[in-house]
């Protein structure tokens, strides 16, 4: 693998990691703006994002058990946005 390879497989790696940080930091912030533990929406579309990021990483780099581990995460997390999304619909159709 030469130089350019590795660094782009690092950025693709490094962006996964950001995104599961900022999910973590994210909730963190809107718990403490409501006093309460909170996961909002938005944890779930970082989760999404970083997600997809490390499979990615995972798969070119030839990792199994990493690439097992993002796939189902990333099932787990889009269900969440689904759910969320439909909870939604109901509530607007119900008011």
């Amino acid at each position: 693998m030469n130089y350019s390879s590795q660094w782009l497989l690092l950025m693709i790696g490094f962006c996964g990691q950001f995104f599961f940080f900022m999910r973590f930091f994210w909730q963190w912030i809107v718990s403490e703006k409501n006093k309460k533990s909170v996961i909002p929406t938005n944890f779930w579309y970082f989760s999404l994002i970083g997600s997809v990021f490390l499979l990615a990483y995972a798969i070119l780099r030839r990792d199994i058990v990493f690439i097992v581990g993002q796939s189902t995460g990333f099932i787990i997390y889009f269900r969440n946005l689904f759910l969320i999304r439909r909870e939604k619909r109901k509530a607007c159709s119900a008011s």
